[in-house]
């Protein structure tokens, strides 16, 4: 039987932050393009955050999504709690 590596977070029982930005860009109407295009992000990088697939968070990159979207940071991503 193969192993399969766990995150710290799932090692640690901790929970985990995920994010919530393609579900409330969805509601907005809002593009990927548009977040792209205005808030100067690359798609590949959008393309991350939407599928909870970043590996470092970039605060500089969340704070122009946030103004151009015009939304706090808890609208983007929240925190899931550890199972019990």
């Amino acid at each position: 039987m193969v192993e399969t590596k766990k995150s710290v977070a799932e090692q640690e029982d901790i929970g985990q932050v995920c994010f919530t930005l393609d579900e409330f860009r969805k509601s907005k109407g809002i593009s990927k393009n548009q977040i792209c295009i205005n808030a100067n992000v690359q798609r590949t990088q959008l393309q991350n955050y939407c599928k909870n697939k970043v590996a470092r968070i970039d605060l500089f990159v969340l704070a122009r999504i946030c103004n151009y979207l015009e939304c706090e940071i808890g609208d983007i991503m929240k925190y899931v709690p550890p199972k019990k």
